[in-house]
């Protein structure tokens, strides 16, 4: 039988046979692999440049062979075969292995080990059942490679027949053999043999602990493989890094950090993959310190270009948000590449210059510098580096987060161009982005072409909704996904209380926050007593809302008090106000907005000298109020205005209009809210004052810029003050204008002189 045979349809036959032996049960395991014997190894020709001195002798070798018209002994063909294989020129070893007469259980293992070394798994699997219909035994060598194979692919049936078959001929089991068995079926998720076949081990070498600790730490038994840990008599460096690993991926990032300071004073010497494990340790504790000594460590070993801690090290520096150090590791690895501009890339750089432009990006949104993740994608696209799912992730978050439509629309056309597909991951990312920048109908359609929705995008739908003051329209789409059988996590019933809160269903939060707890017994966190505290507030029921935070114990918790004070500037109750800024003193708590919102309340109520006096206090402890910015993006560039800002080129046509527009309003009813300004001023002073809001102007910019038919989208970092909110409504009205303001909290969509909110916001 020739190697060609696996290639072409002679082959199929044997794949189709039902025999008792288990070797052609193997076949029919693998006869769904879709023509796995191609030999066409592009991806191997970086390596094979590595071995030219192999290759260049196997090619003079087997020309000579060629001329003479045989091989002078089975040996020489083995040897011409070995050769082939450790240069990876897969080609030339088919050629070879075709032409070798009567080979023997050397050729096939050559052939073997070496295609299970390039992962070429399935492929072993064909090639061993084409071995035992020629009739060759297997070797201890040939089995192990076979069995490797079997652990990456999950063949855990042919791997149990394999080692049925072991026994049954009477095979000597060594310890790198049964190490293999054993680690077939730990990653075949057959665990039950696994822990059967450890205990029966009369022989253990470190390997084996070091596979069975893996697996208990796979199945989230993390106390018995800490237990088997403690137990395991000789700790090399792979041993602590599969406890340090497991430890962290079950989530004991703690536990992890004690065992990674015991491997420093105690353990053997560090490795790459150790310091790698310590850099992502580092990250998710947010321990700069411990990221810090890491990457000295790492430049006194002299293993700094080692791409992989490379990039460990910038993930590490983002998300300790130290990002102008991230920056200089990223600048360093983009002049190595420029110092050496003609030599080929590996597949490997390839992917470590992938993922640290990807931890860039992701380090500039985490860190809430869009604009540099923005451009810094748009570099990466321009340089052609290969642009991966989790990128597209973050840049879509960062979309969202700017809220500029048009830049959000951009990059979902680029998703579309490059072809990623549209799973669940990438269209919960694509639903928030375009919820954020003020498209629910986009985030609908996104949401509706997804074929596998799971519970993150239906959350990330209600979000939308709720978002844009669609209270029922949210509590509706909750209701579906549980039809639908998709189960509510915690975030999603933080979602469907906000939007209940927002839309002031407060009998229907009720029963959600019930609902949650004794059904689903989901144990509820400070966002879900918060949304709780805000629904009653916001509908008024301020004496509930209090009883409600000493019933659930959360009287300790700030972001209650300050929901609470919220709602008491929104139905003006300034004792209850004074209260709740007390209980926030008491927890030493409270920040500009609550203090904020305090003087403000005074001020509305007249109390002058009571506002002042708060005032005072925050200048006093350092404490600076937010200034309120609106933003508008027309024609590729976002124009910023803050009150009574002055610096835009365009500020004298803007005033004149903003003035003559607010005269028009008053003419069908609206008037300012002079209650509303903050300082003890004449009341002309305090229209002005109002006049010149943020909003206001970025409005009359984007009026005076932009066609009639053009909704005019704005962007607040502040909520919409009620005089403002009022002014829009009526500019909507006037003018017959559509226009969408999304402010700290939510989407308002004000058009025909009426708001989506409801004027409950």
């Amino acid at each position: 039988m020739r190697w060609t045979c696996l290639s072409t349809r002679k082959f199929i036959p044997f794949l189709l046979l039902k025999h008792t032996h288990f070797l052609y049960q193997v076949g029919k395991v693998t006869s769904n692999i879709v023509n796995p014997i191609t030999f066409e190894f592009h991806h191997f020709h970086s390596s094979t440049e590595r071995h030219f001195p192999e290759k260049l002798q196997a090619h003079t070798l087997h020309a000579k062979v060629v001329k003479e018209g045989t091989f002078p002994s089975l040996n020489v063909g083995n040897y011409l075969l070995s050769l082939c294989v450790k240069s990876q020129n897969f080609d030339r070893a088919r050629q070879l292995f075709d032409e070798i007469p009567d080979r023997d259980v050397r050729t096939w293992t050559i052939l073997i080990s070496g295609l299970a070394r390039v992962g070429c798994f399935k492929m072993v699997l064909q090639l061993f059942k084409a071995m035992q219909i020629e009739g060759v035994f297997p070797n201890q060598f040939t089995l192990t490679s076979v069995l490797k194979c079997c652990s990456s692919v999950r063949e855990a049936q042919i791997a149990t027949e394999i080692h049925g078959w072991i026994l049954r001929n009477g095979i000597e089991l060594d310890v790198v053999l049964e190490n293999s068995v054993l680690d077939v079926y730990v990653k075949s998720g057959a665990f039950s043999y696994a822990e059967r076949l450890f205990e029966a081990r009369k022989e253990r070498d470190t390997v084996t602990w070091n596979i069975m600790i893996g697996a208990l730490m796979r199945v989230g038994d993390v106390e018995k493989s800490l237990n088997l840990f403690e137990r395991l008599p000789s700790k090399d460096v792979a041993s602590w890094n599969t406890i340090l690993d497991g430890l962290m991926r079950n989530g004991f990032e703690r536990t992890a950090l004690e065992q990674f300071h015991e491997m420093v004073k105690t353990g053997p010497p560090l490795n790459e993959a150790t310091f790698s494990i310590g850099l992502v340790l580092a990250s998710s504790l947010s321990l700069f310190e411990l990221g810090r000594q890491i990457h000295g460590f790492v430049l006194r070993l002299g293993i700094d270009n080692n791409g992989f801690l490379k990039t460990s090290l910038i993930d590490m520096y983002c998300k300790c948000g130290k990002m102008e150090k991230a920056l200089l590791i990223f600048r360093s690895m983009s002049l190595l590449n420029l110092n050496s501009p003609h030599s080929k890339i590996t597949h490997d750089e390839l992917v470590t210059k992938i993922v640290s432009w990807s931890s860039l990006i992701a380090g500039y949104v985490r860190n809430n510098e869009y604009e540099d993740a923005l451009r810094a994608f748009i570099s990466m696209v321009r340089e052609h580096i290969g642009v991966d799912r989790f990128t597209v992730t973050s840049i879509a978050s960062a979309c969202s987060n700017v809220g500029i439509l048009a830049l959000g629309q951009q990059i979902h056309g680029y998703i579309q161009k490059i072809g990623h597909r549209l799973d669940f991951h990438l269209a919960s990312s694509l639903v928030d982005m375009y919820s954020k920048c003020g498209s629910l109908e986009d985030a609908r359609m996104i949401f509706k072409q997804t074929t596998d929705a799971n519970v993150v995008l239906w959350t990330s739908m209600i979000s939308a909704f709720a978002l844009h003051g669609k209270g029922q329209e949210a509590v509706q789409l909750f209701e579906l996904m549980i039809k639908e059988g998709i189960k509510p996590n915690e975030i999603s019933f933080v979602v469907v209380l906000t939007a209940c809160s927002h839309a002031g269903l407060l009998e229907e939060g009720c029963k959600y926050f019930h609902l949650m707890k004794e059904n689903y017994h989901i144990k509820p966190g400070v966002e879900h007593y918060t949304s709780m505290v805000d629904l009653y507030g916001r509908a008024g029921r301020l004496d509930e809302a209090k009883e409600f935070i000493y019933i659930n114990l959360v009287s300790h918790l700030s972001l209650v008090w300050k929901s609470f004070l919220s709602s008491c500037r929104l139905h003006k109750n300034i004792k209850m106000a004074k209260w709740a800024t007390e209980k926030l003193l008491e927890l030493e708590s409270i920040d500009a907005g609550s203090y904020v919102l305090l003087s403000n309340m005074s001020a509305t109520n007249r109390r002058w000298e009571e506002a002042a006096r708060v005032r005072s206090v925050m200048q006093q402890r350092g404490i600076n109020k937010l200034s309120g910015q609106s933003w508008i993006q027309l024609k590729n560039q976002v124009h910023t205005f803050v009150m009574g800002d002055r610096s835009h080129p365009q500020e004298k046509e803007i005033y004149s209009f903003l003035d003559e527009l607010i005269g028009r309003l008053k003419e069908i009813g609206y008037s300012s809210a002079v209650d509303l300004v903050t300082q003890d001023v004449e009341e002309e002073q305090g229209e002005l004052l109002l006049g010149h809001h943020s909003e206001k102007l970025a409005i009359a910019f984007g009026i005076i810029s932009t066609p009639f038919t053009t909704p005019i989208r704005i962007m607040k970092n502040l909520r919409v003050c009620t005089d403002c909110h009022n002014f829009i409504k009526y500019t909507s009205q006037l003018l017959d204008r559509e226009i969408i303001v999304r402010d700290l909290r939510r989407f308002h969509h004000f058009k025909d002189g009426s708001c989506s909110c409801g004027d409950y916001w």
